[in-house]
Order: structure tokens, then C-alpha cells, then sequence
């Protein structure tokens, strides 16, 4: 017995060793996988005109978003995401040669961006690798050439803050051969124009899925591609043609205006939408816009069980209308219809009905500003209630507003909106 336990412990030992190996081998050889470059040299008037076209692609990708740290200089890097796993810093990809790219060639700009792999081995997918490897050759190069204009700025960033074991960059060899493709776009070929380059503008350069898509244990994409998800504590609402949590009842020119300005008939955005209006998609070109919407509405409609609306009369109910009226209906009207363009609808807006109210209970402890964009200059803005309003009537609130006017969603309670109180920071009430 001893000996069949002592050669199975052996030859369990053995394929371990060369399991490793293998996969070892396998990590050193894709980190040295070559991506030649197609590059020619441009007239002035040419270059000046790819220019032009990689600041465009940078301001679809918002990289200035994520590059950008709170007060500091763009693109100098040291913005912290928190992730499930442990936070990381963004790279500073200013022409800098010390600290930045400044030293990088477009085959080094081209392995971070559509592969994955930086200078220090495999990049964490924080950085939307997933959605940029679906970038055209054309685009990558105009992206480069405008890159590598942006000014110097030496800031050394350590991006990896991950604890151990997720701060070994080489457990990603692995993530990526479950989760990620480097494939460029194809268009098909059934469809139209507008709709291929939707197509691409969403699960491409605007990587929308990495906020609109839920991901599993493991952060890898779930296969419910743009139904929702929450990240970073808001809840980014479903884009498909769910007439109750989705973009159902959004037209083609909903979607315009709102990526355009920030707000249209049915809502405002707020949260890291503000950002990505802000810093990216108000500069798209309008033909963009409107094949972002043809895309969009294509999608076939999330299939979710709607929750069962609350009775008027339920506790929750009774004392939410009381808090409404004193408190919210003022500027959101007493049948939640808000004022047009600028102060949203409650009456069947998705993000009041989606079944996770993280959003709401941000923005209503906290406050929220809408986006300051060309087209809407003042922006929206919702004062903070946190000092106003304690967790049990912040609840109450919420539920009412989540079951009335045709709303139906879970109701909330006040454990939810006492830890959303803590993660935010916000005051305490000031009658407590």
C-alpha cells in the first residue's frame, strides 16, 4: 500500500513538473511573439491628417479617462481602479522616456494595446485589451502617431498593487487563453455599413462591454454580452431592447443626443457615464453616433423576470410617498417625469428599475453631477441627502420611486443603503 501511495505521490509530482514547464515554456514563448508593423514614411499634410485621425481614436477609447490621475497632469498615468482582486494604478503613457512610452516603437505600443503585454509581461485586463485587439492596423498606427506627440511628463507610476498571488503577472497567460482574442473586426457582410461600424465602435475602440457586461469569478466576460453590470459601485444599465431595464423604449435619436449631450427625454447620465461623455463620446462625429444607436438597437432584448411592483399601500410604500413629495417632487414632479433634458425621468427610466440599485443610492446619498458637454453646457446636477435623509427613509424613498408609475423593481432596505453610505464616504445623518 505504501508503495502504490509513494510511485501515485511520484507520478504526481512528475506531472505537476512538467505541467509547469509546459506552461512556463508557454509564457515565455508568447511574450516573445513578434507583431510586425506595416509602416511608411508620410508627406507633412498626410501626417497632419493621421494625427487628426488618432486624436480621434484616443478620444473614442477615453484614454484620457483612465490615464489621468485626480489633479494630475492627462495621460501621466497613477488613476487607482479598484478591482476585485486589489487595486492597480494606470501607466503613464506620456512621451516621456523614463517614465512614460517616450522609448517604446509602435510593434511595443501595438503588444500593449491589442495583446495585452507590456514591458513588465502580461498587462492586467483593467486595461480593455479584450475590446482594443478588435482595433484595425489603420487605427492602431493613427493611434500611435498621436500618442507619441502628447508632451512629456515624468511621473513613475507602480502600477501593479495587487496582493499576492494576483500580482504575478504570468497567472494572465492563463486568464487570456480562456477569456481573450486577439481578433481584428470583420464586418459582415449581411449587414449595413452603419451597422458594422456600430459594431465596432461598441465592442471595438468604445469598449463598452468592459463597464455593460457582467463578468464571472475570474473576470472574464459572462456570455449576457452589454446586459448590465456593476463596476466600481454603479450599476451600468442594460443596452439591449429590454423595454423595462433596457434602451427599449430609447429611439435611435435618444441615444444620439444623449452620448452627445450628456441627457435626453428619458435621463441623465451620472457616475463614470459623466467621464465617458465628458472625455469621449460627445466628440464623436455624428455619422459614429447614429451607427452606435443603429447598433444598439439591434440588440435583442435581455430576457429578465420583471419583479412583482409593491403595493401602494405596503409600510415602505406609504412612508416613501411621504418622503417623495416633501423631498424630491419639487424637481422631479410628482408623477417622476422630471423636466425635459434636464432633470431626469423616473417613470420607467432603466436605471430606476434595474434590479441592482447601487446607482441610485449613490447618487441620492452623494449627489451627482450630469455631464458639461458642447451641446448641454450647464449640466444637471442632484444635491446629496446623505445629512438629510436617514438609511431607513433613503429605503423607503427608493422603494417607492422603484414601484410607482409603472415602475417594478426589488424594494430596498436600509442595510443596502447604510453600506452604500460606508463605501461612499457619505455624512452621516444629521438627525442621528
Amino acid at each position: 500500500m505504501k508503495t502504490t501511495t509513494k510511485r501515485a505521490l511520484s507520478i504526481l509530482a512528475v506531472t505537476a513538473l512538467l505541467v509547469g514547464l509546459g506552461y512556463a515554456g508557454a509564457v515565455a514563448y508568447d511574450l516573445q511573439q513578434r507583431y510586425p508593423q506595416n509602416r511608411r514614411s508620410l508627406a507633412a499634410s498626410a501626417l497632419k491628417t493621421q494625427l487628426e485621425r488618432g486624436r480621434y481614436i484616443a478620444d473614442l477609447a477615453d484614454c484620457v479617462a483612465c490615464h489621468s490621475a485626480p489633479g494630475g497632469q492627462p495621460f501621466a498615468g497613477g488613476y487607482r481602479m479598484e478591482t476585485p482582486f486589489g487595486p492597480l494604478l494606470s501607466s503613464n503613457i506620456t512621451s516621456d522616456p523614463q517614465t512614460g512610452i517616450g522609448g517604446w516603437t509602435q510593434e511595443q505600443f501595438d503588444r500593449a494595446v491589442r495583446h495585452g503585454k507590456g514591458s513588465h509581461g502580461y498587462l492586467y485586463p483593467a486595461m480593455p485589451y479584450t475590446a482594443y485587439g478588435r482595433l484595425t492596423d489603420q487605427d492602431l498606427a493613427d493611434l500611435w502617431q498621436y500618442i507619441r506627440t502628447l508632451p512629456p511628463v515624468s511621473n513613475a507610476v507602480v502600477e501593479n498593487q495587487l496582493p499576492f498571488p494576483f500580482d504575478q503577472r504570468w497567472l494572465l497567460a492563463g486568464w487570456n487563453l480562456l477569456f481573450f482574442r486577439a481578433t481584428p473586426f470583420e464586418p459582415d457582410p449581411r449587414r449595413s455599413d452603419a451597422f458594422n461600424r456600430g459594431d465596432y465602435l461598441v465592442n471595438g475602440p468604445g469598449h463598452c462591454t468592459v463597464c455593460h457586461t457582467a463578468v464571472n469569478f475570474l473576470g472574464g466576460d459572462r456570455e449576457d454580452s452589454l446586459q448590465g453590470a456593476v463596476l466600481a459601485g454603479w450599476h451600468a444599465p442594460d443596452l439591449t431592447g429590454n423595454l423595462h431595464t433596457g434602451l427599449g423604449h430609447w429611439t435611435t435619436d435618444d441615444i444620439v443626443l444623449y452620448l452627445k449631450t450628456g441627457t435626453n427625454r428619458l435621463s441623465v447620465a451620472s457616475g463614470p457615464m459623466t467621464e465617458a461623455i465628458e472625455n469621449s463620446t460627445q466628440y464623436l462625429t455624428e455619422e459614429d453616433l447614429a451607427a452606435i444607436a443603429e447598433y444598439l438597437k439591434t440588440l435583442p432584448a435581455s430576457v429578465k423576470p420583471r419583479a412583482e411592483q409593491l403595493s401602494s399601500v405596503a409600510p415602505a410604500m406609504v412612508s416613501g410617498k411621504r418622503i417623495y413629495d416633501s423631498q424630491c417632487s419639487a424637481c422631479h414632479v410628482s408623477d417622476g417625469s422630471g423636466v425635459r433634458q434636464m432633470i431626469p425621468t423616473l417613470a420607467g427610466n432603466p436605471v430606476v428599475n434595474a434590479r441592482d440599485p447601487a446607482s441610485l443610492l449613490r447618487m441620492l446619498l452623494n449627489g451627482s453631477d450630469g455631464p458639461r458637454t458642447a451641446g448641454n453646457p450647464t449640466g444637471a446636477g442632484m444635491p446629496a441627502f446623505d445629512w438629510r435623509l436617514a438609511d431607513d427613509q433613503v429605503a423607503a424613498v427608493l422603494t417607492y420611486i422603484r414601484n410607482t408609475w409603472g415602475n417594478a423593481a426589488p424594494g430596498v432596505d436600509a442595510r443596502q443603503a447604510e453600506q452604500s453610505r460606508q463605501e461612499t464616504g457619505a455624512r452621516p445623518w444629521a438627525g442621528g
